[in-house]
Protein backbone atom coordinates (compact mmCIF):
# COMPACT_ATOMS: atom_id res chain seq x y z
CA UNK A 1 0.00 0.00 0.00
CA UNK A 2 1.42 3.44 -0.89
CA UNK A 3 2.80 5.34 2.10
CA UNK A 4 2.70 2.37 4.46
CA UNK A 5 6.47 2.28 4.76
CA UNK A 6 6.55 5.87 5.97
CA UNK A 7 4.32 5.19 8.96
CA UNK A 8 5.49 4.77 12.51
CA UNK A 9 5.81 1.40 14.13
CA UNK A 10 2.44 1.56 15.93
CA UNK A 11 0.88 -1.88 15.24
CA UNK A 12 -2.66 -0.67 15.86
CA UNK A 13 -2.37 2.00 13.20
CA UNK A 14 -0.92 -0.48 10.71
CA UNK A 15 -3.80 -2.92 11.32
CA UNK A 16 -6.29 -0.11 10.83
CA UNK A 17 -4.84 0.79 7.42
CA UNK A 18 -4.74 -2.85 6.36
CA UNK A 19 -8.39 -3.28 7.37
CA UNK A 20 -9.36 -0.22 5.36
CA UNK A 21 -7.69 -1.70 2.24
CA UNK A 22 -9.36 -5.05 2.87
CA UNK A 23 -12.92 -3.70 3.09
CA UNK A 24 -12.56 -1.15 0.31
CA UNK A 25 -13.70 -3.61 -2.41
CA UNK A 26 -16.29 -5.42 -0.31
CA UNK A 27 -18.56 -2.66 0.96
CA UNK A 28 -20.50 -0.01 -0.88
CA UNK A 29 -19.19 3.48 -0.69
CA UNK A 30 -17.73 6.33 -2.64
CA UNK A 31 -14.08 6.20 -3.58
CA UNK A 32 -13.62 9.73 -2.18
CA UNK A 33 -14.61 8.51 1.31
CA UNK A 34 -11.97 5.79 1.28
CA UNK A 35 -9.38 8.24 0.00
CA UNK A 36 -10.25 10.68 2.79
CA UNK A 37 -9.95 8.01 5.48
CA UNK A 38 -6.74 6.70 4.01
CA UNK A 39 -5.21 10.19 3.98
CA UNK A 40 -6.42 10.90 7.52
CA UNK A 41 -5.06 7.68 9.01
CA UNK A 42 -1.66 8.24 7.39
CA UNK A 43 -1.33 11.86 8.48
CA UNK A 44 1.25 12.83 11.09
CA UNK A 45 -1.37 14.67 13.17
CA UNK A 46 -3.47 11.54 13.51
CA UNK A 47 -0.43 9.46 14.42
CA UNK A 48 0.57 12.00 17.09
CA UNK A 49 -2.95 11.98 18.56
CA UNK A 50 -2.90 8.21 18.66
CA UNK A 51 0.40 8.24 20.56
CA UNK A 52 -0.98 10.73 23.08
CA UNK A 53 -4.06 8.53 23.53
CA UNK A 54 -1.88 5.48 24.14
CA UNK A 55 0.26 7.25 26.74
CA UNK A 56 -2.75 8.68 28.59
CA UNK A 57 -4.47 5.29 28.54
CA UNK A 58 -1.39 3.63 29.99
CA UNK A 59 -1.25 6.16 32.82
CA UNK A 60 -4.96 5.85 33.51
CA UNK A 61 -4.47 2.16 34.20
CA UNK A 62 -2.08 3.08 37.04
CA UNK A 63 -2.81 4.91 40.27
CA UNK A 64 -1.37 8.39 39.64
CA UNK A 65 0.14 10.19 42.60
CA UNK A 66 1.14 13.87 42.74
CA UNK A 67 4.79 14.86 43.10
CA UNK A 68 3.80 17.30 45.84
CA UNK A 69 0.65 18.49 47.60
CA UNK A 70 1.50 22.14 48.27
CA UNK A 71 2.51 23.61 44.92
CA UNK A 72 0.79 26.91 45.72
CA UNK A 73 2.75 27.28 48.97
CA UNK A 74 5.98 26.45 47.14
CA UNK A 75 5.18 29.16 44.58
CA UNK A 76 4.77 31.73 47.37
CA UNK A 77 8.05 30.65 48.99
CA UNK A 78 9.90 30.98 45.68
CA UNK A 79 8.37 34.42 45.11
CA UNK A 80 9.55 35.48 48.57
CA UNK A 81 13.07 34.23 47.81
CA UNK A 82 13.12 36.04 44.46
CA UNK A 83 12.40 39.36 46.17
CA UNK A 84 15.71 39.00 48.03
CA UNK A 85 17.72 38.04 44.96
CA UNK A 86 19.38 40.20 42.36
CA UNK A 87 16.76 41.82 40.05
CA UNK A 88 17.96 40.14 36.87
CA UNK A 89 15.56 39.97 33.89
CA UNK A 90 15.13 36.23 34.42
CA UNK A 91 14.30 36.64 38.13
CA UNK A 92 11.81 39.44 37.42
CA UNK A 93 10.13 37.42 34.68
CA UNK A 94 9.78 34.36 36.94
CA UNK A 95 8.43 36.54 39.76
CA UNK A 96 5.83 38.04 37.38
CA UNK A 97 4.74 34.60 36.20
CA UNK A 98 4.41 33.14 39.70
CA UNK A 99 2.33 36.13 40.84
CA UNK A 100 -0.01 36.08 37.83
CA UNK A 101 -3.61 35.15 38.78
CA UNK A 102 -3.76 32.38 36.16
CA UNK A 103 -0.69 30.55 37.50
CA UNK A 104 -1.92 30.95 41.08
CA UNK A 105 -5.32 29.54 40.16
CA UNK A 106 -3.70 26.65 38.31
CA UNK A 107 -1.48 25.73 41.28
CA UNK A 108 -4.40 26.07 43.70
CA UNK A 109 -6.47 23.71 41.56
CA UNK A 110 -3.53 21.29 41.41
CA UNK A 111 -3.33 21.21 45.22
CA UNK A 112 -7.06 20.59 45.59
CA UNK A 113 -6.87 17.66 43.20
CA UNK A 114 -3.66 16.35 44.79
CA UNK A 115 -5.24 16.43 48.26
CA UNK A 116 -8.44 14.83 46.86
CA UNK A 117 -10.63 17.54 48.29
CA UNK A 118 -13.24 16.56 45.74
CA UNK A 119 -13.72 12.99 47.06
CA UNK A 120 -15.02 10.86 48.59
CA UNK A 121 -18.58 12.06 48.66
CA UNK A 122 -19.71 12.27 52.24
CA UNK A 123 -23.00 10.55 53.13
CA UNK A 124 -26.03 12.51 54.18
CA UNK A 125 -26.40 13.07 57.91
CA UNK A 126 -29.48 13.21 60.04
CA UNK A 127 -30.57 16.63 61.19
CA UNK A 128 -32.84 15.65 64.10
CA UNK A 129 -30.85 15.64 67.34
CA UNK A 130 -31.95 14.27 70.67
CA UNK A 131 -31.11 17.49 72.50
CA UNK A 132 -33.20 20.16 70.81
CA UNK A 133 -32.10 22.84 73.25
CA UNK A 134 -28.47 22.55 72.13
CA UNK A 135 -27.02 24.11 68.98
CA UNK A 136 -25.08 21.18 67.52
CA UNK A 137 -23.01 20.92 64.39
CA UNK A 138 -22.06 17.81 62.49
CA UNK A 139 -18.54 17.55 61.08
CA UNK A 140 -17.40 14.77 58.79
CA UNK A 141 -13.75 14.12 58.04
CA UNK A 142 -12.22 11.48 55.81
CA UNK A 143 -9.67 9.34 57.62
CA UNK A 144 -6.58 8.42 55.62
CA UNK A 145 -2.88 8.06 56.40
CA UNK A 146 -2.74 11.71 57.48
CA UNK A 147 -3.54 12.44 61.16
CA UNK A 148 -6.78 14.33 61.77
CA UNK A 149 -4.76 17.23 63.15
CA UNK A 150 -6.53 17.93 66.45
CA UNK A 151 -5.98 17.13 70.13
CA UNK A 152 -8.57 16.81 72.89
CA UNK A 153 -8.76 17.51 76.61
CA UNK A 154 -10.99 16.39 79.48
CA UNK A 155 -12.80 18.77 81.82
CA UNK A 156 -12.47 16.67 84.96
CA UNK A 157 -15.27 18.37 86.93
CA UNK A 158 -17.92 17.86 84.24
CA UNK A 159 -16.51 14.93 82.27
CA UNK A 160 -16.83 16.88 79.02
CA UNK A 161 -14.40 16.35 76.11
CA UNK A 162 -13.24 19.46 74.26
CA UNK A 163 -11.05 20.21 71.24
CA UNK A 164 -7.80 21.39 72.84
CA UNK A 165 -6.04 22.54 69.68
CA UNK A 166 -6.40 22.35 65.92
CA UNK A 167 -3.13 21.82 64.05
CA UNK A 168 -2.76 24.45 61.37
CA UNK A 169 -2.74 22.88 57.92
CA UNK A 170 -4.13 19.54 59.15
CA UNK A 171 -7.33 17.87 58.00
CA UNK A 172 -9.41 19.41 60.81
CA UNK A 173 -8.06 22.89 60.07
CA UNK A 174 -8.57 22.56 56.30
CA UNK A 175 -12.19 21.56 56.84
CA UNK A 176 -12.83 24.90 58.55
CA UNK A 177 -15.45 23.18 60.72
CA UNK A 178 -13.58 22.39 63.94
CA UNK A 179 -12.34 24.97 66.42
CA UNK A 180 -10.57 25.09 69.75
CA UNK A 181 -13.16 24.86 72.53
CA UNK A 182 -15.71 22.81 70.57
CA UNK A 183 -17.28 20.16 72.85
CA UNK A 184 -17.40 16.65 71.41
CA UNK A 185 -20.70 14.84 71.97
CA UNK A 186 -20.42 11.86 69.69
CA UNK A 187 -17.92 10.14 67.41
CA UNK A 188 -19.54 7.93 64.76
CA UNK A 189 -22.71 7.72 66.85
CA UNK A 190 -20.84 6.75 70.04
CA UNK A 191 -21.35 9.10 72.97
CA UNK A 192 -18.12 10.27 74.59
CA UNK A 193 -19.74 11.43 77.82
CA UNK A 194 -17.88 9.87 80.75
CA UNK A 195 -15.06 8.58 78.58
CA UNK A 196 -11.39 9.42 79.00
CA UNK A 197 -9.35 11.08 76.23
CA UNK A 198 -7.52 7.77 75.68
CA UNK A 199 -10.83 6.00 75.11
CA UNK A 200 -11.90 8.67 72.60
CA UNK A 201 -8.57 8.33 70.80
CA UNK A 202 -9.14 4.57 70.64
CA UNK A 203 -12.55 5.13 69.02
CA UNK A 204 -10.91 7.36 66.41
CA UNK A 205 -8.16 4.79 65.83
CA UNK A 206 -10.69 2.03 65.17
CA UNK A 207 -12.74 4.15 62.77
CA UNK A 208 -12.43 3.50 59.04
CA UNK A 209 -13.27 5.88 56.20
CA UNK A 210 -15.52 8.76 57.20
CA UNK A 211 -15.54 9.96 60.82
CA UNK A 212 -18.64 11.88 61.95
CA UNK A 213 -18.42 14.24 64.93
CA UNK A 214 -21.31 15.86 66.76
CA UNK A 215 -20.00 19.05 68.35
CA UNK A 216 -21.25 21.92 70.49
CA UNK A 217 -19.63 25.00 68.91
CA UNK A 218 -17.22 27.02 71.01
CA UNK A 219 -17.51 30.73 71.58
CA UNK A 220 -15.97 32.72 68.75
CA UNK A 221 -13.54 34.49 71.07
CA UNK A 222 -11.91 31.13 71.87
CA UNK A 223 -10.78 30.57 68.31
CA UNK A 224 -7.04 31.22 67.90
CA UNK A 225 -5.62 33.54 65.28
CA UNK A 226 -4.14 32.11 62.10
CA UNK A 227 -0.59 31.78 60.84
CA UNK A 228 2.09 33.95 62.44
CA UNK A 229 5.32 34.97 60.71
CA UNK A 230 7.75 34.23 63.57
CA UNK A 231 10.86 32.16 62.80
CA UNK A 232 12.91 30.60 65.57
CA UNK A 233 16.31 28.93 65.49
CA UNK A 234 16.35 25.88 67.78
CA UNK A 235 19.21 25.42 70.21
CA UNK A 236 18.37 21.82 71.19
CA UNK A 237 17.33 18.52 69.61
CA UNK A 238 13.74 17.33 69.98
CA UNK A 239 12.05 13.97 69.39
CA UNK A 240 8.32 13.96 70.24
CA UNK A 241 8.30 10.16 70.66
CA UNK A 242 10.72 10.55 73.58
CA UNK A 243 8.59 13.27 75.20
CA UNK A 244 6.28 11.80 77.83
CA UNK A 245 4.38 15.06 78.32
CA UNK A 246 3.44 15.94 74.74
CA UNK A 247 -0.37 15.89 74.27
CA UNK A 248 -0.08 13.73 71.12
CA UNK A 249 3.19 12.18 69.99
CA UNK A 250 1.94 11.65 66.45
CA UNK A 251 1.24 15.38 66.22
CA UNK A 252 4.77 16.31 67.33
CA UNK A 253 7.42 17.84 65.08
CA UNK A 254 10.96 16.45 65.44
CA UNK A 255 13.87 18.82 64.81
CA UNK A 256 17.57 19.20 65.41
CA UNK A 257 19.72 21.89 66.93
CA UNK A 258 20.26 24.66 64.42
CA UNK A 259 17.01 24.08 62.49
CA UNK A 260 14.97 27.18 61.65
CA UNK A 261 11.32 26.69 62.62
CA UNK A 262 8.31 28.64 61.37
CA UNK A 263 6.18 29.16 64.50
CA UNK A 264 2.64 29.35 63.13
CA UNK A 265 0.77 29.46 66.45
CA UNK A 266 1.95 30.51 69.94
CA UNK A 267 -1.42 30.74 71.72
CA UNK A 268 -0.53 27.89 74.07
CA UNK A 269 2.68 29.02 75.84
CA UNK A 270 3.60 25.39 76.59
CA UNK A 271 2.99 23.87 73.15
CA UNK A 272 3.62 25.84 70.00
CA UNK A 273 2.64 24.78 66.50
CA UNK A 274 5.47 24.94 63.99
CA UNK A 275 6.84 23.78 60.65
CA UNK A 276 10.47 23.36 59.69
CA UNK A 277 11.40 26.26 57.43
CA UNK A 278 11.26 25.11 53.84
CA UNK A 279 9.21 21.99 54.67
CA UNK A 280 6.47 21.55 52.07
CA UNK A 281 4.22 19.65 54.48
CA UNK A 282 1.22 21.93 54.97
CA UNK A 283 0.40 20.49 58.43
CA UNK A 284 2.05 22.05 61.47
CA UNK A 285 3.39 19.98 64.36
CA UNK A 286 3.62 20.43 68.12
CA UNK A 287 6.86 21.55 69.76
CA UNK A 288 7.53 22.59 73.35
CA UNK A 289 7.15 26.33 73.88
CA UNK A 290 10.02 28.44 75.13
CA UNK A 291 8.69 28.70 78.68
CA UNK A 292 8.17 24.95 78.99
CA UNK A 293 11.56 24.08 77.51
CA UNK A 294 13.40 26.56 79.71
CA UNK A 295 11.79 24.98 82.77
CA UNK A 296 12.89 21.57 81.54
CA UNK A 297 16.44 22.79 80.99
CA UNK A 298 16.46 24.34 84.46
CA UNK A 299 15.55 20.98 85.98
CA UNK A 300 18.08 19.16 83.77
CA UNK A 301 20.87 21.51 84.80
CA UNK A 302 20.03 20.95 88.47
CA UNK A 303 18.67 24.32 89.48
CA UNK A 304 18.29 24.71 93.20
CA UNK A 305 15.20 25.94 94.98
CA UNK A 306 16.59 29.46 95.30
CA UNK A 307 17.22 29.73 91.57
CA UNK A 308 20.89 28.82 91.42
CA UNK A 309 22.38 26.40 88.96
CA UNK A 310 25.60 24.44 89.17
CA UNK A 311 27.35 23.98 85.85
CA UNK A 312 30.76 22.57 85.08
CA UNK A 313 32.95 24.90 83.11
CA UNK A 314 36.45 24.16 81.82
CA UNK A 315 39.24 26.04 83.49
CA UNK A 316 41.45 28.37 81.49
CA UNK A 317 45.14 27.72 81.30
CA UNK A 318 47.42 30.76 81.58
CA UNK A 319 47.64 32.81 78.42
CA UNK A 320 51.22 32.26 77.25
CA UNK A 321 50.79 34.35 74.13
CA UNK A 322 48.66 37.24 72.99
CA UNK A 323 46.09 34.77 71.60
CA UNK A 324 45.60 32.85 74.85
CA UNK A 325 44.32 29.27 74.81
CA UNK A 326 41.22 27.25 75.58
CA UNK A 327 42.04 23.87 77.06
CA UNK A 328 39.95 21.57 79.18
CA UNK A 329 41.04 19.56 82.18
CA UNK A 330 38.77 17.32 84.17
CA UNK A 331 41.05 17.57 87.20
CA UNK A 332 41.04 21.36 87.20
CA UNK A 333 37.40 21.87 86.27
CA UNK A 334 35.75 24.51 88.45
CA UNK A 335 32.13 24.84 89.47
CA UNK A 336 30.45 28.13 88.70
CA UNK A 337 27.22 29.20 90.35
CA UNK A 338 24.92 31.43 88.29
CA UNK A 339 22.20 33.13 90.25
CA UNK A 340 18.73 33.62 88.83
CA UNK A 341 16.14 35.78 90.54
CA UNK A 342 12.72 34.39 89.62
CA UNK A 343 10.88 37.59 90.54
CA UNK A 344 12.82 39.63 88.01
CA UNK A 345 11.37 37.92 84.95
CA UNK A 346 8.34 35.83 84.05
CA UNK A 347 10.60 33.49 82.06
CA UNK A 348 13.99 32.05 82.80
CA UNK A 349 17.04 34.03 81.90
CA UNK A 350 17.67 33.02 78.28
CA UNK A 351 21.27 34.19 78.53
CA UNK A 352 21.93 31.12 80.66
CA UNK A 353 19.21 28.76 79.39
CA UNK A 354 19.00 28.91 75.60
CA UNK A 355 16.16 27.16 73.80
CA UNK A 356 15.01 29.27 70.86
CA UNK A 357 16.27 32.44 69.18
CA UNK A 358 14.08 34.53 66.91
CA UNK A 359 15.69 34.99 63.50
CA UNK A 360 14.96 36.82 60.26
CA UNK A 361 16.36 36.44 56.76
CA UNK A 362 18.39 39.42 55.53
CA UNK A 363 20.20 40.31 52.33
CA UNK A 364 23.98 40.86 52.24
CA UNK A 365 24.90 44.46 53.04
CA UNK A 366 26.51 46.18 50.04
CA UNK A 367 29.97 47.43 50.95
CA UNK A 368 29.83 45.94 54.47
CA UNK A 369 30.70 42.23 54.25
CA UNK A 370 30.16 40.04 57.28
CA UNK A 371 33.30 39.09 59.26
CA UNK A 372 34.15 35.38 59.32
CA UNK A 373 34.92 34.05 62.80
CA UNK A 374 36.55 30.63 63.14
CA UNK A 375 35.96 28.83 66.45
CA UNK A 376 37.28 25.47 67.57
CA UNK A 377 39.50 23.60 70.01
CA UNK A 378 43.28 24.17 69.88
CA UNK A 379 45.03 22.19 67.16
CA UNK A 380 41.93 21.62 65.01
CA UNK A 381 43.36 23.69 62.14
CA UNK A 382 41.62 27.07 62.37
CA UNK A 383 44.77 29.13 61.84
CA UNK A 384 45.77 27.13 58.76
CA UNK A 385 42.30 27.60 57.28
CA UNK A 386 42.52 31.31 58.01
CA UNK A 387 45.95 31.52 56.38
CA UNK A 388 44.76 29.74 53.23
CA UNK A 389 41.61 31.85 53.01
CA UNK A 390 43.51 35.15 53.21
CA UNK A 391 46.17 33.91 50.77
CA UNK A 392 43.48 32.97 48.24
CA UNK A 393 42.47 36.64 47.79
CA UNK A 394 44.39 39.18 49.93
CA UNK A 395 42.34 42.04 48.48
CA UNK A 396 39.12 40.48 49.74
CA UNK A 397 40.09 38.68 52.96
CA UNK A 398 42.00 40.53 55.66
CA UNK A 399 43.13 39.95 59.21
CA UNK A 400 43.09 42.59 61.95
CA UNK A 401 46.04 44.59 63.19
CA UNK A 402 46.52 43.74 66.90
CA UNK A 403 46.97 46.29 69.67
CA UNK A 404 50.00 46.30 71.92
CA UNK A 405 50.67 48.20 75.15
CA UNK A 406 54.41 48.29 75.80
CA UNK A 407 56.63 49.45 78.65
CA UNK A 408 60.36 49.92 79.05
CA UNK A 409 61.03 46.19 78.68
CA UNK A 410 59.70 46.10 75.15
CA UNK A 411 60.44 49.05 72.88
CA UNK A 412 59.19 49.23 69.32
CA UNK A 413 61.55 47.65 66.83
CA UNK A 414 62.84 49.75 63.97
CA UNK A 415 61.14 47.52 61.36
CA UNK A 416 57.77 47.70 63.07
CA UNK A 417 55.25 50.20 61.71
CA UNK A 418 52.47 51.63 63.85
CA UNK A 419 49.09 50.68 62.35
CA UNK A 420 50.57 47.90 60.24
CA UNK A 421 52.37 45.51 62.59
CA UNK A 422 50.65 46.74 65.75
CA UNK A 423 48.56 49.60 67.03
CA UNK A 424 50.87 50.92 69.79
CA UNK A 425 49.16 52.41 72.83
CA UNK A 426 50.14 53.07 76.42
CA UNK A 427 49.38 50.48 79.06
CA UNK A 428 47.00 52.92 80.75
CA UNK A 429 44.96 53.33 77.55
CA UNK A 430 44.97 49.60 76.93
CA UNK A 431 43.73 48.78 80.43
CA UNK A 432 40.98 51.39 80.10
CA UNK A 433 39.84 49.83 76.80
CA UNK A 434 39.78 46.42 78.45
CA UNK A 435 37.58 47.78 81.23
CA UNK A 436 35.23 49.25 78.60
CA UNK A 437 34.90 45.89 76.80
CA UNK A 438 36.59 47.22 73.67
CA UNK A 439 38.97 44.29 73.29
CA UNK A 440 37.61 41.05 71.88
CA UNK A 441 40.42 39.15 73.58
CA UNK A 442 43.74 40.03 75.17
CA UNK A 443 46.71 38.55 77.00
CA UNK A 444 50.01 39.49 78.60
CA UNK A 445 53.42 38.33 77.41
CA UNK A 446 56.73 39.43 78.94
CA UNK A 447 55.13 42.43 80.59
CA UNK A 448 53.29 43.69 77.50
CA UNK A 449 49.56 43.55 76.80
CA UNK A 450 48.42 42.27 73.41
CA UNK A 451 44.88 42.10 72.11
CA UNK A 452 42.35 42.44 69.31
CA UNK A 453 40.37 45.69 69.45
CA UNK A 454 36.82 45.65 68.15
CA UNK A 455 37.53 48.89 66.27
CA UNK A 456 40.20 47.07 64.25
CA UNK A 457 37.51 44.65 63.08
CA UNK A 458 35.23 47.55 62.15
CA UNK A 459 38.07 49.17 60.20
CA UNK A 460 38.40 46.10 57.97
CA UNK A 461 34.63 45.91 57.45
CA UNK A 462 34.31 49.61 56.65
CA UNK A 463 37.03 49.20 54.04
CA UNK A 464 34.76 46.70 52.26
CA UNK A 465 36.91 43.68 53.15
CA UNK A 466 35.99 40.37 54.80
CA UNK A 467 37.62 40.31 58.22
CA UNK A 468 38.81 36.80 59.14
CA UNK A 469 39.22 36.08 62.86
CA UNK A 470 40.39 33.15 64.96
CA UNK A 471 39.27 33.98 68.50
CA UNK A 472 38.46 32.15 71.69
CA UNK A 473 34.78 31.21 72.18
CA UNK A 474 34.43 33.63 75.08
CA UNK A 475 34.84 36.51 72.60
CA UNK A 476 31.65 35.58 70.73
CA UNK A 477 29.36 37.34 73.18
CA UNK A 478 31.00 40.68 72.46
CA UNK A 479 31.14 40.07 68.71
CA UNK A 480 27.55 38.84 68.32
CA UNK A 481 26.03 41.77 70.17
CA UNK A 482 27.81 44.38 68.06
CA UNK A 483 26.88 45.90 64.73
CA UNK A 484 29.33 43.62 62.92
CA UNK A 485 26.88 40.78 62.18
CA UNK A 486 29.65 38.16 62.05
CA UNK A 487 29.28 34.68 60.63
CA UNK A 488 30.54 32.15 63.19
CA UNK A 489 31.95 28.90 61.80
CA UNK A 490 32.75 26.11 64.21
CA UNK A 491 35.71 24.02 63.01
CA UNK A 492 34.95 20.60 64.45
CA UNK A 493 37.46 17.75 64.86
CA UNK A 494 36.46 14.42 63.28
CA UNK A 495 36.03 11.27 65.41
CA UNK A 496 39.16 10.18 67.27
CA UNK A 497 40.15 7.37 64.87
CA UNK A 498 39.85 9.65 61.86
CA UNK A 499 41.58 12.50 63.70
CA UNK A 500 44.54 10.25 64.51
CA UNK A 501 44.70 8.95 60.93
CA UNK A 502 44.57 12.34 59.18
CA UNK A 503 46.99 14.14 61.54
CA UNK A 504 49.50 11.29 61.30
CA UNK A 505 49.26 11.21 57.49
CA UNK A 506 49.78 14.98 57.30
CA UNK A 507 52.60 14.89 59.90
CA UNK A 508 50.74 17.69 61.70
CA UNK A 509 52.78 19.45 64.40
CA UNK A 510 51.48 19.87 67.92
CA UNK A 511 50.25 23.34 68.81
CA UNK A 512 50.64 22.69 72.53
CA UNK A 513 54.44 22.93 72.49
CA UNK A 514 55.54 25.71 70.09
CA UNK A 515 59.20 25.25 71.02
CA UNK A 516 59.35 21.77 69.47
CA UNK A 517 58.34 20.27 66.13
CA UNK A 518 56.83 17.08 67.49
CA UNK A 519 53.50 15.65 66.30
CA UNK A 520 50.33 15.41 68.39
CA UNK A 521 50.42 12.91 71.23
CA UNK A 522 47.51 10.54 71.83
CA UNK A 523 46.57 12.51 74.95
CA UNK A 524 46.47 15.77 72.97
CA UNK A 525 44.25 14.23 70.29
CA UNK A 526 41.83 13.00 72.95
CA UNK A 527 41.95 16.41 74.62
CA UNK A 528 41.07 18.05 71.26
CA UNK A 529 37.93 15.90 71.03
CA UNK A 530 36.94 16.67 74.62
CA UNK A 531 37.62 20.40 74.23
CA UNK A 532 35.59 20.43 71.02
CA UNK A 533 32.58 18.91 72.77
CA UNK A 534 32.86 21.47 75.57
CA UNK A 535 33.06 24.35 73.09
CA UNK A 536 30.08 22.97 71.16
CA UNK A 537 28.05 22.49 74.33
CA UNK A 538 28.72 25.92 75.83
CA UNK A 539 28.84 28.07 72.70
CA UNK A 540 26.93 26.11 70.06
CA UNK A 541 24.08 28.63 70.06
CA UNK A 542 26.44 31.14 68.43
CA UNK A 543 27.34 28.89 65.48
CA UNK A 544 26.04 29.65 62.01
CA UNK A 545 27.86 26.76 60.32
CA UNK A 546 29.69 23.63 61.46
CA UNK A 547 32.69 22.59 59.37
CA UNK A 548 34.35 19.25 60.17
CA UNK A 549 38.10 19.34 59.48
CA UNK A 550 38.36 15.76 58.29
CA UNK A 551 40.46 16.63 55.27
CA UNK A 552 42.20 20.01 55.24
CA UNK A 553 41.70 20.46 51.51
CA UNK A 554 37.99 19.59 51.74
CA UNK A 555 37.54 21.80 54.81
CA UNK A 556 39.16 24.70 52.96
CA UNK A 557 36.89 24.13 49.95
CA UNK A 558 33.84 24.07 52.24
CA UNK A 559 35.04 27.26 53.94
CA UNK A 560 35.36 29.02 50.57
CA UNK A 561 31.81 27.97 49.65
CA UNK A 562 30.46 29.27 52.97
CA UNK A 563 32.25 32.61 52.57
CA UNK A 564 30.84 33.03 49.07
CA UNK A 565 27.34 32.12 50.23
CA UNK A 566 27.15 34.52 53.18
CA UNK A 567 28.28 37.45 51.01
CA UNK A 568 25.90 36.74 48.10
CA UNK A 569 22.77 35.01 49.45
CA UNK A 570 20.15 35.90 52.11
CA UNK A 571 20.97 34.44 55.51
CA UNK A 572 19.14 33.87 58.79
CA UNK A 573 20.39 36.23 61.50
CA UNK A 574 19.15 37.14 64.99
CA UNK A 575 16.05 39.32 64.78
CA UNK A 576 17.62 41.74 67.28
CA UNK A 577 20.16 42.75 64.61
CA UNK A 578 17.53 44.38 62.41
CA UNK A 579 15.38 46.02 65.06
Amino acid sequence: MPGLSTLGSDPGLQRLLQSLTHVQGKVEGQQNDFSFLNTLFQSRDFEALLKVHSIVSAHMEQDPSPVMYTAAALSLDISEELRFMMPTPENLELLRLLNSPHIRALLSSHDRVANKEFSPRLPEVESDFEEEDQSLKVVQLVKNEEPLGATIRLEEKTGQIFIARVMIGGAADRSGLMAVGDEIWEVNGISVRGKTPDEVVQILSNAVGTITFKLVPADLDLRPPKDSKVRMKAHFDYDPFEDKNIPCREAGLPFQRGDVLHIVNMEDPNWWQARREGDRNCRAGLIPGRLLQERREAVRQGRTANGGVHRDKPSKSPQKSRWGSFRSSKKNAKTRKVMYQAHQNDEYDTREILTYEEVVKVLPRPGRPRPVVLIGPPGVGRNELKRRLIASDPDMYRSTVPHMAYDTTRQRKNVEIDGKDYHYVSRQVMEAEIQNNKLIEYGEYRGNLYGTHIDSVRAVVQAGRVCVLCVQPQALKLLKTSDLQPCVIYVKPPPLDRLRETRTAANAKSTHDPSSSRTFSEEELQEMIISGKIVEGLFGHYFDFILTNDSLQQAYSDLMNICHMIQTEPQWVPAAWVR
